[in-house]
């Protein structure tokens, strides 16, 4: 079989390196980066903070792909007393128990809610305008969005719903997702993927790349229209502050403070992985969407009221901060009327295939990059047995 390339060492372009060889492709990773990960990466030293506060979804089409191979790891869920410390701001006061209209809509589900139609109109009928306002604000959390309410219902209440669950879907991958992307990059090379990084590809190179065997472009939307030289490479992304910070740990501490009047998500990390600090110290990660046109410091205000309501002192206590602003890189939205199949597709023609978070596939999140890179890397095997006459196995992915 001929060679398979795959572009970016993500989850998209791992999952996708994963999957080909597994179907006894040769393939080579090629990342621009000294390291693997893409927006999967966790920071290095004593506070070991994710590009944003990333979950894992145990309901997810990635949660048994992983454990099948024994790539999950450690996983942890949050703890029962800590869950109890869940907190909502509503009308500029912190509340211990969402809206009854939230707890209403959650029962709802997503079939129900039409595609053609914005999240906010929807909601407000079922719920009333004020619920329908709690509701997309707190779906901002898996949203990334500046106005959850203006896209489409059924977008977003799927999101709502899979957040809302009971008991919880979220699983947090002890270390970080960076442990679970060094799992997955040395079970490709188990697997005889080489491992390319620190090696950029432009147009050039990816011709001739591309005349060797099929290629994956598993990078984010943004580098693949350059790469491809493809104007059509456009989907409308998030726009969202990142607020990652440790303080001195006290007792009494929110879990988690969920705005409800505005988009925004602020969450105690060392609550189910306290080595993701050092001792005495607890990690929160927070991300705060914010319009077009706002500035940063906008989203860094939010995040402030936050903290007051959730953790008194915290002035006082913090021991670290960082701060970023995410314009476009966190995840695919659809507006009323499109859905995931709307998005650009996978198949791109001349043997070269795309994968990533913004591509025309189903999940939430990262399910949408590792469900691209199966697809991708699957075609992709089709296409080299194709070209070099071979028959593929792809019963082995």
């Amino acid at each position: 079989m001929e060679q398979i390339h795959v572009i970016g060492g993500g989850l998209a372009g791992l999952t996708a390196a994963i999957t080909a060889a597994e179907s006894g492709a040769r393939v080579t990773l090629h990342e621009g980066h000294r390291t693997l990960g893409g927006r999967a990466r966790t920071t290095d030293g004593p506070h070991r903070a994710n590009e944003g506060p990333h979950a894992l979804y145990r309901r997810g089409p990635h949660w048994t792909w992983l454990a099948r191979r024994d790539l999950l790891g450690p996983v942890v869920s949050v703890p029962p007393l800590d869950g109890l410390r869940f907190r909502f701001r509503r009308d500029g006061a912190a509340r211990r128990v969402p809206p009854v209209a939230l707890l209403r809509l959650a029962r709802r589900s997503a079939r129900t809610a039409p595609v053609d139609a914005d999240f906010r109109s929807w909601a407000t009928g079922q719920i009333g305008e004020e619920g329908a306002r709690a509701a997309a604000n707190f779906a901002a959390t898996a949203l990334f969005h500046h106005d959850p309410g203006a896209l489409s219902a059924r977008f977003v209440q799927e999101r709502f719903r899979r957040l809302a669950s009971l008991p919880p879907e979220a699983r947090y991958p002890v270390g970080g997702w960076a442990r679970l992307v060094e799992r997955m990059a040395a079970h490709a090379r188990g697997l005889g993927v080489a491992v390319e990084a620190g090696a950029r590809v432009d147009t050039r190179r990816l011709g001739e790349l591309a005349r060797t065997g099929p290629v994956v472009v598993a990078t984010s939307l943004d580098s693949a229209r350059t790469l491809l030289a493809d104007a059509s490479l456009t989907w409308e992304s998030g726009r969202t502050v990142l607020v990652d910070l440790a303080l001195r740990t006290r007792r009494g501490d929110a879990f988690v403070v969920s705005d409800l009047d505005a988009p925004g998500w602020l969450e105690r990390f060392t609550a189910q992985d306290p080595g993701l600090a050092p001792a005495g110290e607890q990690l929160l990660q927070g991300q705060f969407p914010i319009g077009p046109d706002a500035r940063r410091a906008e989203g860094a205000a939010r995040a402030e009221d936050l903290l007051d309501l959730g953790f008194p002192g915290w002035r006082e206590r913090t021991t670290w901060r960082v701060e970023a602003l995410a314009d476009g890189r966190t995840g695919a939205v659809d507006r009323p009327g499109a859905t995931w199949r709307d998005r650009p597709s996978v198949v791109r023609g001349d043997g070269v295939f795309l994968a990533g978070d913004q591509v025309a596939a189903p999940g939430l999140l990262s399910e949408v990059s590792f469900t691209s890179g199966l697809e991708a890397a699957m075609l992709a095997v089709k296409a080299a047995g194709r070209r070099s006459g071979s028959g593929v196995d792809l019963n082995r992915t």
